[in-house]
């Protein structure tokens, strides 16, 4: 076996070897989805990221003290991008799936997003200097957000929403528009003796009477975590039921959904949540700060705090709780959510307009966490911190992103077959 082989081999099983054990068939369903393709394994392998950007492509170009520890997404890749609801009842286009959200530097975020690119343009037989472009866009679009907001935001363009978007990702809103808790509703649920309850399918099952009290009592304590208490009709629970399998990254981790009553009694506005348990980021394995270690209570809560920190207005049933012991992430499972679909954006005039319209999102997020926030953790300016940084030197700084795609694009290319190549072969240990 190579080097590189094994390098992959120990990251993997040093970041998965101990859920393998617990739940061999869900990593196996997980490691199928990642042979699929570059970019299945590139979603499902964050951790090797990690392991590349502290070791082979360790670079400390545009970072220091400051902006080495700002609140960052941790996986933002072309496919984490989506619509919801904000709590301001505003249909937002932006990045979603805060479940590798860390502090750390915030051009790792900008990397993975740049090699990500690289992978989606590869498979569509895209240019290299097409790649290039669509990375330069997104890049330049970041920037000019990031500046207008740290020159006090006159002149930046804001939130992707209905009345801010044109083209795909108008598209995209206004299919989320389209979309209604009732249709939601009938696919998840069936209505039993004049009520709703879940309907059983496959990945979904029912709880035994323990599990639904473990659940019922953790959802007591979610609810002193939710920002703003609602009335109290809407927390009555009509049903728990047991998701398994749930995501590429989600491989072993147990989900409940709850049924809730809604604001009334009428069945249209009942709500479904979804109480999963949380697990350790990628990232912060290599970021050790106490300050930042011994700020979460678990990981849960890690992950609800960091979503409230990059995301304006979010979900307003995002909280946490623990079951067992283990840290559990609470939100809604929204009707008004709607992924862009790159399948159908192939021409690179649409691309260039998304890839725009993403780098101002990014940079958005990036500036949200900051001294203004509620959180105390990262207590300065991230966007002026950002930008003093790169001190102006736009084409160095696009440089180094249009580079990086490039060679990690064609390092993740590599690094799917070695890894099809291990798993294939019966060399992955436990699955």
């Amino acid at each position: 076996m190579g080097t590189r082989s094994s390098f992959l081999l120990d990251v993997l099983m040093t970041e998965f070897g101990e859920s393998i054990k617990q739940d061999p068939a869900a990593f196996t369903r997980k490691f199928r989805k990642m042979a699929a393709s570059p970019f299945a394994f590139y979603r499902g392998s964050a951790c090797l990221f990690y392991a590349d950007m502290t070791g082979t492509y360790a670079d400390d170009a545009y970072l220091d003290a400051l902006t080495s520890r700002v609140w960052i997404h941790g996986d933002l890749h072309a496919e984490n991008f989506g619509t919801y609801m904000n709590a301001s009842g505003v249909l937002v286009f932006n990045v979603n799936d805060f479940d590798e959200a860390y502090v750390g530097p915030y051009i790792w975020d900008l990397k993975r997003f740049a090699a990500s690119v690289a992978l989606l343009g590869y498979a569509k037989a895209l240019s290299d200097d097409t790649i290039g472009t669509l990375v330069t866009d997104f890049a330049g679009a970041y920037l000019a957000e990031l500046d207008a907001i740290a020159a006090g935001g006159d002149d930046a363009i804001g939130a992707l929403t209905l009345d801010t978007t044109t083209g795909v990702l108008h598209r995209v809103l206004q299919t989320a528009r389209l979309s209604t808790r009732v249709a939601l509703l009938d696919v998840e649920t069936v209505i039993d003796d004049y009520d709703r309850r879940f309907a059983l399918m496959e990945g979904r099952v029912a709880v035994d009477a323990a599990t639904r009290q473990a659940v019922l009592a953790a959802f007591e304590d979610y609810l002193a975590t939710l920002p703003t208490q609602a009335n109290p009709v809407e927390h009555v629970i009509k049903d728990v039921a047991l998701r398994k399998g749930v995501g590429i990254g989600s491989a072993g981790l147990p989900s409940y959904n709850l049924l809730l009553e809604g604001r009334s009694q009428a069945l249209e506005n009942d709500v479904i949540l979804y109480m999963k348990q949380a697990a350790v980021p990628a990232v912060a394995r290599h970021v050790t700060d106490e300050k930042v270690v011994s700020y979460f209570m678990h990981q849960g809560h890690r992950t609800a705090e960091s979503q409230r920190a990059l995301q304006a207005y979010a979900d307003p049933w995002l909280g946490y709780t623990t079951l067992g012991g283990v840290g559990q992430l609470v939100a809604e499972v929204s009707p008004y959510s709607a992924d862009l679909d790159w399948d159908d954006v192939n021409e690179p005039g649409e691309l260039r307009s998304i890839m725009r319209d993403l780098g101002r999102a990014v940079a958005r997020m990036h500036s949200v966490a900051d001294d203004e926030s509620s959180h105390d953790l990262v207590d300065f300016s991230t966007e002026e911190a950002i930008v003093g940084v790169i001190d102006g030197d736009k084409p160095g700084f696009i440089g180094v992103l249009v580079d990086f795609a490039h060679r990690y694009g064609a390092q993740a290319r590599e690094d799917h077959q070695r890894f099809v190549d291990l798993f294939r072969n019966g060399r992955l240990p436990g699955v």
